[in-house]
């Protein structure tokens, strides 16, 4: 018997990757049986409609512009963004893209990069963050401070910086060890973002000292929430010996009344903050 080619479509539904052919609309002509395992849409249920419907809402307006850009004959290739899995989570994906004006067609084939997008997640949460407390580090703290400054500038608002130092933590270390440190240190932080809003940042200078960044707020603001977080930092600390007591010195820096440039106002909340220590 002569040997013949199958249909294509047997051959790409072999492929891992998923295969979608559409009109200039976006209209699903053609989905491979990969689609279905990566989005758990079948293909008869696809053919037809707008496969932009089955991204994520906060994509598809860049995909809709990338895709007019690819027909124009510009924009990328490559991309990557975000469908919904028939069951409603999200499915990161990176596109291959091509148009064919001849057939007034796009291909695309798209591979699954959910590990991927863990990973480069988890590498930006170490970069941005304190490995002890999870806290937010200094790079972090110098990002947001930057970035409220700018919307404070353009808007006219306030921005208040508290400076914070432990009291008393040196001997947790020399009574308790590193490891008895450690535990106060973690407690700590969860003490200052239980008395803190969604929009405020702590961070974690190094040692024992912290910084709390409170967009919109003014000086008056700034002590009442000091006073809040220094009454939360006073509460008895359970060691292994029984309870810790623990004061903090808290210095506040305003913008734009202690200066206008985030080195300046750290500075300025810096210097608060071992006057107030002076003063005890």
């Amino acid at each position: 018997m002569a040997s013949s080619l199958p249909p294509l479509s047997q051959f790409l539904d072999l492929l891992p990757d998923a295969v979608c052919i559409v009109d200039a609309e976006g209209n699903v002509l053609f989905v491979n049986a990969a689609f279905e395992r990566l989005l758990g849409h079948a293909p008869d249920e696809t053919r037809g409609r707008c496969l932009f419907d089955y991204l994520h809402p906060d994509d598809r307006a860049a995909t809709e512009r990338q895709a007019q850009a690819l027909m124009a004959g510009g924009g990328e290739r490559h991309f990557r963004n975000r469908y919904l899995h028939r069951h409603g989570h999200a499915v990161d994906l990176l596109w291959s893209a091509h148009w064919l004006p001849e057939h007034g067609v796009r291909i695309g084939v798209a591979r699954e990069i959910g590990d991927l997008r863990r990973a480069e997640q988890e590498l930006e949460h170490h970069a941005f963050h304190d490995p002890l407390t999870g806290l937010a580090n200094r790079r972090r703290l110098e990002q947001a401070l930057r970035q409220a400054l700018e919307q404070a500038t353009g808007s006219g608002g306030q921005v208040a910086l508290l400076y914070l130092d432990l009291n008393g933590f040196k001997q947790v270390n020399d009574l308790g060890g590193h490891e008895a440190g450690d535990r106060v240190l973690r407690e700590v932080a969860q003490r200052l973002r239980a008395g803190l809003r969604q929009a405020d940042l702590v961070a974690r200078m190094g040692g024992d000292e912290f910084v709390v960044l409170l967009p919109g707020c003014g000086a008056e603001h700034a002590g009442r929430v000091a006073s809040k977080l220094r009454r939360n930092l006073r509460e008895p600390f359970p060691t292994r010996d029984g309870t810790l007591q623990l004061d903090a010195s808290i210095g506040i820096a305003c913008f734009p009344g202690d200066g206008r440039a985030p080195d300046d106002l750290l500075a300025r909340a810096d210097a608060a903050m071992y006057a107030t220590r002076r003063e005890r």
